[in-house]
């Protein structure tokens, strides 16, 4: 999960509320002490985390909840307002032709982020093209052409020449039939006046639309004087921060935008140019604080069927009606694949992340991927029959499944047994009229099944 220590903490500290119809100053303190320290091992700044702690308290002691409200969904909603309000707005990024030049400091993920955002483009409907300009590191040609390849995008670069500005200048003329070119240029070890004046050239020959700073979430509060040193230079419309999957210091470059008159464009969640996020302020907080994010999950689900469909004639809506077949499963199994690793999907819906999933081994989700790849592998080993007709499977065929895939038979019934309990699912839903979805559905909204707590079906989850 993102900050995975912080909103743990963070719900840690909320959880010590439940049960309780009132609230008192002392319990209101415990809270806010424990948010303190949640923010500060998260290397947030200490002045800041002081003035959000003072807000919550306020407010929490203040302020009269609205009828038949829970002590903790009160101040969970507090929480999440004040957190919304710390992190700021997100950054505008149209979807429309324009020049985007990526700054930042060597090690930030410059490269790799140039060719993600250019695949969230693509995945929007927009041409992009990547243009790299890094003539300093040793391998960076190399790893932006990969990357772009990788990224199925346009890209443009010159690993003979020594000259960033001419080959920014060639670059947008070699790409001039992309939607969004996205310039990559040079980083440091240091702000060096070099590197500056470097970007001050290059921003001057692309004449972009807007400069986002490439942050590593594990800088923390030097994030902060980066941010004003290239926001002096060439000007920062919006920052992206990255390697938000490994790092509990990620507190500190979020609200360190706080500080800097910039807003958040894109978040970084993983190695591959898939794992991109627009930064959405409402729906990261309530992820955090456990509550699910269904604007990411739906986004994230539309994707991966759209590139299932593309690979195979196979249509969801197809679930619906007739036989349910292990052929079925398996695209659906490939789907969830392509939306990225479970802990991350997981996270984003309401009543399955967060608490629960604190609850959970640290290596569940990876026992849980490493079944799936197991069930890939044993569906490779069947017959077309037994894909289309999984009630023959026998002793027999069992044995002979396993011999051919190299796994337990016990892996198999798994399988099988899964198999079964999709299928009873989807009879249900089969046979449910549009008054009875239409009723789950709102049941859902309001957080009656089984999740608990106020995780709605919006990016807001207090509507």
């Amino acid at each position: 999960m993102v900050l995975d220590d912080l909103g743990s903490s963070l719900r840690g500290a909320l959880d010590g509320l439940r049960g309780k119809s009132r609230i008192s100053e002392e319990d209101v303190q415990a809270v806010v002490k424990e948010i303190q320290r949640s923010l500060l091992q998260a290397d947030a700044d200490v002045d800041l985390v002081m003035e959000l702690s003072d807000n919550i308290e306020s407010r929490a002691v203040e302020e009269e909840p609205p009828s038949g409200t829970s002590a903790r969904d009160w101040v969970l909603r507090i929480v999440y307002e004040e957190l919304v309000e710390l992190v700021g707005d997100s950054t505008e990024i149209p979807l429309e032709p324009q020049t985007i030049v990526l700054a930042g400091l060597q090690g930030a993920g410059k490269t790799t982020t140039a060719a993600k955002i250019a695949w969230w483009f693509s995945k929007k409907g927009l041409r992009p093209a990547v243009i790299q300009t890094d003539t300093w590191r040793p391998g960076a040609y190399e790893q932006a052409e990969q990357m772009a390849e990788r990224a199925e995008v346009d890209f443009y670069g010159d690993p003979d020449s020594d000259d960033a500005v001419q080959i920014a200048r060639d670059g947008l003329e070699a790409t001039e039939d992309a939607d969004v070119r996205i310039v990559d240029t040079a980083g440091r070890h240091a702000l060096e006046d070099d590197l500056i004046d470097e970007l001050e050239e290059i921003e001057s020959v692309v004449d972009p639309d807007r400069n986002l700073l490439v942050l590593d979430a594990a800088i923390g509060q030097e994030a902060k004087e980066q941010a004003r040193r290239f926001e002096g230079a060439v000007g920062i419309n919006g920052v992206v921060i990255t390697k938000l999957d490994g790092t509990a210091k990620g507190g500190g470059a979020l609200v360190a935008v706080n500080e800097t008159d910039s807003t958040i464009a894109f978040l970084g969640t993983g190695e591959t140019v898939k794992d991109v996020e627009r930064f959405e302020p409402s729906g990261f907080i309530s992820r955090l604080l456990g509550m699910g994010d269904l604007q990411q999950l739906t986004e994230r689900v539309e994707r991966a069927m759209e590139e299932t469909q593309e690979e195979d004639d196979w249509e969801p809506e197809d679930l619906m009606k007739g036989e349910f077949t292990l052929k079925d499963m398996r695209k659906q199994m490939e789907a969830m694949n392509k939306m990225g690793p479970l802990d991350q999907v997981m996270d984003m819906i309401p009543g399955l992340g967060g608490g629960m999933m604190d609850q959970l081994p640290d290596d569940a989700m990876d026992v849980t991927e490493e079944r799936m790849r197991d069930f890939e592998v044993i569906m490779d080993s069947m017959t077309e029959n037994e894909l289309e007709n999984p009630r023959q499977i026998g002793r027999s065929r069992t044995e002979r499944i396993a011999r051919g895939s190299g796994k337990p038979k016990d892996r198999i019934r798994e399988l099988l047994e899964q198999h079964k309990m999709m299928e009873r699912t989807l009879k249900q839903f089969q046979g449910m009229g549009d008054a009875d979805m239409e009723r789950m559905m709102k049941q859902m909204d309001q957080g009656d099944m089984g999740g608990g707590g106020m995780g709605g079906m919006g990016g807001n989850p207090f509507g």
